[in-house]
């Protein structure tokens, strides 16, 4: 069964920093891609950042280039978002997911709060 557990999520000001965590279990995930998305109180669900597991290459929305780093550790099979110079606006409950496609994401965790406040 597989499985995505996000951790790291909280309350920061504006220009802080936060490390989200997903730690993935269930399966091999060398042949995936996984991607963290994003939702804000009334607004869809938007991709964020993606890395292919494989190969390393990564992807990222122009709203966070620049300030959200996305890596993985193979030892812990986790995968990790590093978010610098938080704004407001990236306030938004955070999702990692895994999919074989980088347009497809078949599995997804349950999500953690990201609140930046000004």
């Amino acid at each position: 069964q597989v499985q995505l557990v996000e951790s790291g999520g909280g309350l920061v000001h504006s220009g802080g920093s936060l490390r989200l965590s997903c730690a993935a279990s269930g399966r091999t995930f060398s042949s995936y891609y996984m991607g963290w998305f994003r939702q804000a109180p009334g607004k869809e669900r938007e991709f964020v950042a993606a890395l292919r597991w494989s190969g390393g290459s990564t992807y990222y929305a122009d709203s966070v280039k620049g300030r959200f780093t996305i890596s993985r550790d193979n030892a812990k099979n986790t995968v990790y978002l590093q978010m610098n110079s938080l704004k407001p606006e990236d306030t938004a409950v955070y999702y990692c997911a895994a999919g074989l496609s980088g347009h497809n994401y078949n599995y997804w965790g349950q999500g953690t709060q990201v609140t930046v406040s000004s």
